[in-house]
């Protein structure tokens, strides 16, 4: 596994080393299980602050890639397992929205809006009664 980063970069260096990190899960570099070097030798490799790579460690634990475990480190958590099984469907919905001039960010915009049209709601809570409807 090798992160890589670019200090020119306009993305954030946290930003660069979680999507080095979800690039690995996807082309099965890395699997379920697997160590994440320690946020300190990261740091050390690519010459950043140690506290940006633990950043960039808690977006992917946020996400629900990366197990976080005092004295364990950062594991490739389980639920990582179907992104590698996606790779192949996401590359084709990459290559079609370019293919269609769709920008990258266009596309995580309509992936993030899609995502929150097909969450599970809550049943619809009733309508309080008000005053005026009282006898």
């Amino acid at each position: 596994m090798l992160i890589r980063v670019d200090p020119d970069s306009p993305r954030a260096l946290f930003d660069q080393v979680a999507a080095s990190v979800r690039s690995d899960i996807l082309a099965g570099v890395l699997a379920p299980g697997d160590r994440l070097p320690a946020a300190r030798d990261v740091a050390e490799a690519l010459d950043i602050n140690q506290h940006t790579v633990l950043h960039a460690y808690q977006r992917l634990r946020d996400e629900g890639l990366v197990d976080l475990r005092r004295g364990r480190g950062a594991v490739i958590a389980a639920t990582a397992a179907p992104l590698a099984e996606l790779a192949h469907e996401i590359d084709l919905l990459v290559r079609r929205a370019a293919a269609l001039g769709v920008s990258a960010d266009t596309l995580a915009g309509i992936v993030h809006a899609h995502r929150d049209v097909s969450a599970p709601r809550s049943a619809p809570m009733k309508p309080e009664s008000r005053e005026e409807d009282s006898p």
